[in-house]
């Protein structure tokens, strides 16, 4: 199953392209990418940034509404969106041209370029790809019921992630049906659909449509 960094994702649209192809596996970035994040804040073009907050860079293009709480450390790409009581509840890389909406709360993650986030979201040590979108309601969980170390599972396989807070790992051009719940350590590989109200789990292989955990089915033309 793919599950490795440069199957899910095109490095090419995000900041942390260079931090995140040291991993073998996405998920490994996640407890360094507070460092990280202040690292890149030191080579942002301050022509382009403003420092709006200590630790919270957006892009001069960003559109952040009063209302919004952001907690250090974070960059916000170029003409993204912060909407109406987003909390952005630090250790936040947020890509160019994405929307976090109404409520939406992101912390410890990445988004890719061209993220939407945009209705009632919680988005939590979680990796997001290129274009990937999340519909209302939807949900990253992080912690699993026993507090005990999360696995990455496949059939009768699995990864020990080492982590006991780990959210979504979500492919370039994934979309999330409404309401869905990813489970711990969920995997969606690239250009993969979640049916609405979709409880997930475990590796979902990429161009395939997620109708339930007995029915995932190619997507046919991709």
């Amino acid at each position: 199953m793919p599950v490795k960094t440069h199957e899910l994702f095109d490095l090419n649209h995000t900041l942390a392209a260079q931090f995140l192809s040291r991993f073998t596996y996405p998920w490994e970035a996640l407890e360094g990418l507070k460092n990280c994040i202040i690292s890149l804040q030191k080579t942002l073009d301050l022509s382009e940034f403003d420092e709006i907050f200590p630790l919270v860079f957006a892009h001069k293009t960003a559109k952040i509404c009063p209302s919004a709480h952001i907690i250090p450390p974070a960059i916000i790409g170029e003409n993204t969106e912060i909407r109406h009581c987003a909390f952005i509840r630090g250790s936040a890389l947020i890509g160019k041209n994405c929307v976090v909406g109404n409520s939406t709360e992101v912390k410890n993650s990445v988004l890719f370029d061209g993220v939407q986030v945009p209705h009632f979201n919680y988005v939590g040590d979680s990796i997001l790809g290129f274009k990937a979108h999340m519909g209302a309601g939807a949900i990253t969980s992080n912690v699993k019921s026993d507090r005990s170390q999360i696995c990455i599972k496949s059939g009768q396989n699995e990864v020990k992630t080492g982590l006991k807070k780990l959210g979504a790992i979500i492919g370039d051009g994934v979309e999330v049906g409404c309401n869905s719940v990813l489970n711990p350590g969920t995997v969606i590989g690239k250009n993969s659909r979640i049916y609405p109200l979709s409880n997930v789990r475990g590796i979902i292989p990429p161009n395939t449509l997620y109708k339930s955990a007995g029915e995932i089915v190619k997507i046919h033309g991709v």
